[in-house]
């Protein structure tokens, strides 16, 4: 009777005979070590793209925020093996959630609103997106963590010219610079040629103050003025050439980082 009941019998019975080290060692094996690795190079390979663009959140920020992601999520996998029970039952993905709304915060120290413009919407995004792809690593889901990685790159580099061209052969809104010389009517000129061409100007703020300016000799130890222009409108691509042909405009430069 001991011989047919024990085959039966002892798979159950083991993992209550299992001792509490063995069960608290689970959840560190090769495999999440090699989770979270994956988790660290994606999210640094998100963050290198964003340090050589010169953004807020770069390749240290947005590592930091993969990694830990995955290692909460496997906290939230296996940290609680030791304390499961006949009368314990635990929610594995309770922990996991949270990162989604923590990381809001974080995303959101990130955009700053200055006038019409805002800055860091596209930073706060690859922070959110870069959690996510190291809780993708963390739970052992690495083609979906790959995948989301080179999606991003796919967008970054991808999606912003073909938004330049959509914004400036639509009716779009563009932020520019305006560098001219100061005392000369300059910007009185720049509106009027922005109402022939029935660009509205949305916002207009002084960027830089009056300073003698060291360019051409025609242009030295003439005080200048940089003016912000938000104009939205049809061919907004000829903006550059259209203002910079004025009398007295030093330089237009157009503003490519609005949401960035």
């Amino acid at each position: 009777m001991l011989a047919t009941t024990l085959p039966t019998t002892l798979p159950t019975m083991l993992p209550t005979m299992l001792p509490a080290t063995v069960a608290a060692e689970r959840g560190q094996g090769w495999l999440q070590v090699a989770e979270l690795l994956l988790a660290f190079v994606l999210s640094a390979v998100v963050g290198l793209e964003r340090e050589m663009r010169g953004k807020a959140a770069g390749l240290r920020t947005q590592t930091i925020v993969g990694t830990s992601s995955a290692l909460i999520l496997l906290v939230s996998k296996y940290g609680f093996g030791d304390v499961l029970g006949d009368h314990v039952v635990l929610d594995p993905s309770r922990v996991a959630a949270q990162v989604v709304s923590g990381i809001g915060f974080l995303g959101a120290g990130l955009i700053i609103t200055r006038g019409a413009t805002v800055r860091g919407l596209t930073t706060a995004a690859a922070v959110w997106e870069t959690a996510a792809i190291g809780m993708a690593a963390g739970a052992g889901l690495p083609l979906l963590a790959v995948l989301v990685t080179v999606l991003h790159f796919v967008v970054v580099l991808g999606f912003t010219p073909l938004t330049s061209w959509l914004g400036d052969r639509g009716h779009g809104e563009r932020r520019y610079l305006v560098t001219y010389a100061d005392g000369r009517g300059i910007l009185r000129d720049v509106l009027t040629a922005c109402s022939a061409r029935h660009w509205v100007v949305g916002s207009l703020s002084v960027e830089r103050g009056r300073k003698p300016f060291g360019g051409p000799d025609e242009w030295d130890d003439t005080a200048v003025v940089a003016v912000g222009v938000t104009l939205s409108g049809r061919g907004l691509d000829e903006v550059v050439p259209a203002l910079g042909h004025i009398d007295g405009v030093i330089r237009v430069d157009r503003d490519d980082a609005d949401d960035d």
